[in-house]
Parts: structure tokens; sequence; C-alpha cells
């Protein structure tokens, strides 16, 4: 065989290779593959690149490799693993477990028309909870119960029912009601009265009494800690309480300003989750009026209706009534008649 030949076989060869992933590169030969230079003899010479690594002539290939077959999950030398280290291997309910509890606990079936909403809510609460950073506290909790009571307002089998919804939905995610509601109930007992200078103040640090201000500490104390929707729907509630215009575009600001500025935390989310609160809000209230509308409209039909049987009631009675009258009438003129053959 030529020699020529044999030279472009073990290059061909060597390049698969390099594609697949088998064979050392080149840092050059990465980007540029000159025919007229010795593979061989650079591959020797220039430091090489496997796999993403390119280590020194001290051996840090052999180290960085170690260090990847050596990983254990939870064990780095970081705050983040040392904190939830621990939480390695704990078995965590997945959604469809805890849609199938809050099915067997609820033990009727959703209606059609919510049961898409409330699969997901089902879902996106079950995976808050099960976040090792996720803590809750009286503004979450506020939160959760206001976007329950919204999307559930006109619930069509009622009241009692919405709140079986509730009830079976914190029970399937492994949350207490009772502590809930009265983490609510506090926190909205302590917001009564105040305005929203008040509320900056201790978003800000300035005034450290209430339940707001000791989940504030606990927010700024912690840089692990979590942000979900129902935290946002929660300030929300606050911002409606203390007599701000709810208005997607009035609050925007607002939102921008407690998240970010107090709070110290970032407000993108948030602002997202406010625009988002109001988008369904409106399209529940919209849908509230059509429901309102059809309501009269169909108690318009129904008293049309019992007029209409009125009337036609009326109408036979005094039909009849005239009959009766030329019944008696008859039978008069008959008797008479009689009389007189008499």
């Amino acid at each position: 065989m030529p020699a020529s030949h044999t030279k472009r076989t073990t290059k061909n060869a060597f390049l698969v290779g390099c594609l697949l992933g088998l064979t050392a590169l080149p840092v050059q030969e990465a980007f540029v593959l000159s025919p007229s230079s010795s593979i061989s003899s650079r591959v020797m010479n220039q430091r090489t690149v496997v796999n993403g690594l390119n280590p020194d002539s001290s051996g840090e290939l052999k180290v960085d490799l170690k260090k990847g077959i050596d990983y254990k999950p939870g064990a780095a030398d970081t705050d983040l693993a040392k904190r939830y280290g621990h939480l390695v291997g704990k078995k965590v309910k997945t959604v469809g477990e805890a849609f199938a509890d809050f099915t067997k606990e609820l033990g009727v079936t959703v209606n059609a028309l919510y049961k898409n909403m409330v699969t997901d809510l089902v879902g996106s609460t079950h995976l808050i909870v099960v976040n090792a950073r996720f803590q809750r506290d009286p503004v979450w909790s506020l939160g959760m119960l206001t976007a329950l009571d919204l999307l559930l307002k006109n619930y069509p089998e009622g009241q009692e029912m919405a709140g079986n919804i509730v009830s079976s939905l914190l029970k399937s995610v492994g949350i207490d009601e009772a502590d809930v509601r009265k983490e609510a109930a506090d926190l909205i007992a302590w917001v009564e009265g105040k305005s929203r200078e008040d509320i900056e103040k201790v978003l800000s640090g300035e005034d450290t009494n209430g339940p707001l201000a000791t989940v504030v500490a606990t927010i700024k104390a912690d840089e692990y800690w979590m942000y979900s929707r129902f935290f946002g729907i929660g300030l929300l509630n606050i911002m409606e309480r203390i007599g701000l215009e709810m208005d997607k575009d009035e609050i925007y600001p607002v939102i921008d300003n407690w998240m970010g500025k107090r709070i110290g935390r970032s407000s993108l989310t948030a602002c997202a989750d406010s625009d988002r609160y109001f988008q369904i809000r409106g399209k529940l209230e919209m849908m509230e009026t059509m429901m309102k509308e059809i309501e009269i409209r169909e108690k318009k039909r129904m008293a049309s209706r019992l007029e209409e049987k009125a009337e036609a009631a009326l109408r036979a009675a005094e039909r009849e009534e005239k009959f009766q009258a030329e019944v008696k009438a008859e039978v008069s003129t008959k008797k008479e008649g009689e009389e007189k053959k008499e």
C-alpha cells in the first residue's frame, strides 16, 4: 500500500475519532486541520482537549476526571449543598400522586369547566411546596386563599363544593388548612387601618413590628428564600386592602418597588405574576357579568312564561264561567217551558 494512502487513512480515522469524542484533539486542531503538517507530532507537542477539559502538564486531566467520577449529590463544598445536602435521596411525592390524593379526598368529579384549572392548581402548588427552599409565611397563605377565592367564586355547584375543593387541594399537598386560614386572618387583621407608607416602612425594615415584618426579616436573612406566585398575590391583596387603585398599570410600579427596592429581591417574576393576575381577574369578572346577564334573561323568560300561563288560566276560567252561565240559563229556560206546558 502506498505511503500517501496510509497517511490519508490514518488521518481520516483520527478525524472520525475526534468527532466521536474518542480521540484527544490538539487545541489548534479543534479549529484548523492543515494537511501540510504532521498530526502525530502536534498531538505529542501541544496541550490537548478531552471532553471540554484543557489540563496542563501537571495532571489536571486526571484530577478533573476523578472529580467527575467521584461526584456525590449534595456533597459539594458549597453553602447550598451544606444546607440542603441532607435531603439527598428523600422520597418526594409526584404530581400524579398529589392529584390522586386530591381526587380521593374530594370524592366527587370536578365540574368539567373547572377541571383543567383545578388540575393545574394542584400540580403547581405541589411543585412549590416540595421545593426544599419553600417556606410558608402569612403573605403566601393570604395569596393562596385569595387566588382560590377568585378562581372558585362562581363555581357552578355552589360555594360549599368550592370550599371542599380548597380543603382537598391543601390536604393533598400536605398543608393544614386551619393554619393557612389563621395566618391569613392574622395578617389581614394587622393590615386593616394601615397606609401605604406604613406598609413600605415594614418592607424596608424600618418598622419591625407585626407579622409582615417577621416575613420580611426572614426573606432578607435567607439568600435562598424562594419566591412563588402566591406570595405575589398576597402582596396584591395587601395593596387592595390599603386602598391602592387595583389597575394593572398602576400596580406594576408598586410591586416592582416593593419586591425590588424594599424587600431586595428580583421583581421580574412578581411583576409578571401581577399582570397575569389582573388578566385572569378581568376575564373572570367578564364571565361573571355574562353569567348574571344570562341569569337575568332567564328570569325574564320564566316570568314571561308564568305570565302567559296565568293569562291562559284566567281566560280558561272566564270561558268556564261563561259556559256555566250559559248552562244555567239553558236549564232555566227549559224549566220555564215545561211549567208553561203544564
